[in-house]
């Protein structure tokens, strides 16, 4: 079958003549009389395309339309009318319809018509099914981690989720606020709307500015024709500001407007714009230090942290690593195509050892790194970074082994600052090609 119809007319010969037109052209067709049958039709299922007239006994069919598309988001509705009405075809589209068509010309139309709807139909499944990939994986079960401290930050996260209170998500870098936020995000009510994530660190003051709020067409050179901001792609959802530290005092106020009243003003603009947005926060900085500087409002913070969640280092929570670690070999493997299935032991006490100044990112640097250079079933020590290797090496003897780790691990940060090319690191160390290549061979990199 090429896709799934239902047809909604009262008139039983129409509805039937319809429906033997389009099941000849290969489609699952479904029949209702009523809008109260139809709608227990779509408890049964979803159709890929919906039929529907604009009088019913029970409903209008135009006002049916929202209600059919709220049940079966991903069906595509067609109205059909005896009469041709423009203000009727303009309300149908409103309320969801894909189009709006005579009785009549339907048997030539109604085809192409439904091809077409069922284009859009399965693109739209095809969202639907990418949003439930979304909410599977931002949710607080995949979130990996047993560490006391690390339950505790989860626990005052799913507690938050029921409301729109702003958050404040503190931690060092690479922690996972992002990944709270948007457990947070498609906890709640809001996990249907837009969250729209900006690094605050990552832009410019002005450009931040005008990718935040929008512009108006001539507000600055270049600014040809009217821009919405990011605030607006929010509404409705939720705006995350990671490294909030880093946004400039102007910014800060305006900022804090839209938290008082959900007001703001476009650059150039003279309009206020109102926005109902849930704002989730992140920053590695003390504020309170910023603010004794000052750096950040204090006002601003204060409505920021209305809730505030302190996320863990990686190095207080070391019982997390081989799970973690565990974790991102399995998924690094998939991904290289190898079936590499445990960490040796030996490894894993190298990465237990470590301080992980980059937290959980650099931990999944590192595996994602290993598992590359990996050509066994287990990973082994030799894969890891050098730094890892030789991290329990005592600088005191001055061994043989010793000046060759120290060797090996300069090569490795200069190979590290070429990005790879070898030419480049044997020119930077002055020696030979030659020689570079002998001694990645004898190191192993």
């Amino acid at each position: 079958m090429k896709g799934s119809v239902l047809v909604i007319d009262d008139e039983e010969k129409l509805r039937n003549l319809l429906s033997r037109i389009i099941s000849l052209e290969g489609f699952d067709v479904t029949e209702a009389a009523t809008a109260k049958a139809a709608i227990k039709k779509l408890e049964q299922f979803e159709p890929d395309v919906i039929i529907c007239d604009v009088k019913l006994p029970d409903a209008n069919g135009v006002e049916l339309c929202k209600q059919l598309k709220t049940i079966s988001r991903s069906s595509e509705i067609i109205m059909l009318t005896a009469y041709g009405n423009i203000a009727d075809g303009v309300h149908a589209i409103k309320n969801g319809a894909f189009d709006y068509i005579t009785k009549g010309d339907d048997n030539d139309k109604i085809i192409p018509l439904i091809q077409r709807a069922l284009e859009k139909s399965s693109l739209q499944q095809r969202i639907v099914q990418l949003e439930k990939q979304v909410g599977q994986q931002y949710n607080f079960e995949n979130i990996i981690g047993k560490s006391p401290l690390f339950l505790n930050a989860i626990e005052l996260a799913k507690k938050v989720t029921a409301t729109d209170t702003t958050v404040l998500l503190t931690g060092e870098t690479g922690t996972g606020k992002e990944v709270f936020a948007q457990s947070i995000h498609q906890s709640g009510a809001r996990k249907t709307k837009s969250f729209v994530a900006v690094n605050c660190s990552a832009i410019g003051k002005e450009l931040l500015e005008s990718e935040l709020f929008g512009y108006k067409a001539g507000a600055f050179t270049g600014a040809t024709k009217d821009k919405k901001g990011l605030m607006n792609e929010a509404d409705g959802g939720c705006l995350f500001l990671d490294e909030i530290g880093e946004m400039p005092l102007v910014l800060q106020s305006k900022l804090l407007r839209v938290l008082e009243n959900g007001a703001f003003i476009s650059v150039g603009d003279t309009k206020t714009q109102k926005v109902n947005v849930r704002v989730i926060t992140a920053t590695n900085r003390d504020l309170k230090k910023e603010i004794a500087e000052g750096k950040f409002r204090e006002d601003l913070f204060y409505r920021l942290s209305v809730f505030q969640i302190e996320l863990p280092a990686l190095r207080e929570r070391v019982k997390d690593i081989p799970v973690l670690a565990n974790h991102f070999l399995k998924l690094f493997s998939a991904k290289t195509n190898k079936k590499i299935s445990s960490i040796a032991e030996d490894a894993m006490q190298k990465l237990l050892q470590h301080n992980y100044p980059g937290n959980i990112r650099e931990l999944k640097n590192i595996i994602e790194r290993a598992v590359i250079l990996e050509s066994s079933e287990q990973l082994s020590v030799t894969s890891l970074p050098i730094e890892l290797q030789i991290a329990d090496t005592k600088p005191q003897t001055l061994s043989a082994f010793d000046l060759s780790s120290v060797e090996k691990l300069h090569i490795q940060k200069v190979l590290n600052y070429t990005k790879g090319n070898k030419t480049e690191a044997a020119r930077l160390m002055n020696i030979g090609l030659t020689t570079l290549y002998r001694k990645i061979e004898e190191y192993k990199l």
